[in-house]
């Protein structure tokens, strides 16, 4: 079975970034998948453009991420302070979050990169009992719009009034 595709939309973001950047984000989310590949995908428009790998449902569970911005791709790893990180390879100041600045192709065969992928990939949640079908989830901030445009309309297709507004 080979790599499956990236998602339509995730396509559609990364062509803002120049060729170099979009291509090392689709390199690096390869490299990812070629050591989970069962993992799921959801995909975040901010001020950048996220893409957080998990095995379970929830986000929030991620275990590794990429980040795309104008000149690099950031790996990151929601518990990067705890993994072993002999090489050096891990940036960052906060409790638990760190990552690896990624501006090159080459950078992708760091010695100790691939094992701190894989060392996340041995801490992460993961579902009791059956697994979950690898998926994409897309948010972009259009489509937050639209969320909210749709729930700021009552069932009557009137408009709600907000709370403590006469």
């Amino acid at each position: 079975m080979g790599l499956r595709r990236p998602n339509p939309q995730y396509l559609e973001l990364l062509r803002r970034y120049r060729e170099p950047v979009y291509g090392l984000a689709l390199l690096t989310r390869k490299l990812i998948l070629e050591e989970a590949p069962e993992a799921s995908e959801f995909i975040y428009e901010v001020y950048t453009i996220a893409d957080h790998f998990t095995f379970t449902d929830r986000p929030g569970d991620a275990f590794v991420f990429t980040t795309t911005h104008a000149n690099w791709i950031n790996l990151g790893f929601n518990f990067g302070s705890l993994l072993p990180d002999p090489h050096s390879l891990l940036r960052g100041e906060g409790k638990l979050i760190r990552h690896v600045r990624i501006t090159q192709s080459t950078d992708l065969n760091a010695t100790g990169l691939r094992e701190l992928v894989m060392a996340a990939i041995a801490q992460a949640e993961r579902p009791e009992g059956k697994a979950s079908r690898p998926r994409a989830v897309v948010r972009t901030a259009q489509s937050d719009r639209k969320r909210l445009a749709r729930a700021s309309v009552g069932p009557t297709g009137s408009k709600r009034r907000p709370i403590g507004r006469e």
